[in-house]
């Protein structure tokens, strides 16, 4: 008996942690797709080569070699602090967001 209740609050402890791990883990891609379609689309374009409105104010395409050659922490400081005419994301998204910006942005290289 007492082992029956050893292994059910084993087995509950375990669950718990499961769930803490899971609501603390990274955003996923697709979270990361719509965070970019809501923040960066208007400029960047969906495919990061740059909107109409974008192009005129002069956005990098995001496929390019100089775009993609950055470091993380480069294209993390341009999000969160801002660059030329692109607004600082820092106060408005968690450095998470930031990172699966980053990490999305790696997806459209050429």
């Amino acid at each position: 008996m007492k082992m029956q209740r050893l292994v059910r609050f084993v087995a509950s402890f375990a669950a718990g942690g499961v769930l803490i791990a899971a609501t603390s883990l990274p955003l996923f891609a697709a979270d990361a797709a719509s965070l970019y379609k809501g923040k960066c689309v208007a400029c960047h374009a969906a495919d990061g080569t740059g909107s109409a409105v974008g192009k005129k104010i002069g956005v990098h395409d995001f496929r390019s070699p100089d775009v993609q050659k950055e470091t993380d922490a480069d294209l993390t400081t341009v999000i969160a602090k801002g660059r030329n005419k692109m607004p600082a994301y820092e106060k408005s998204l968690q450095p998470d967001e930031i990172k699966a910006l980053v990490a999305f942005v790696r997806t459209l290289q050429k």
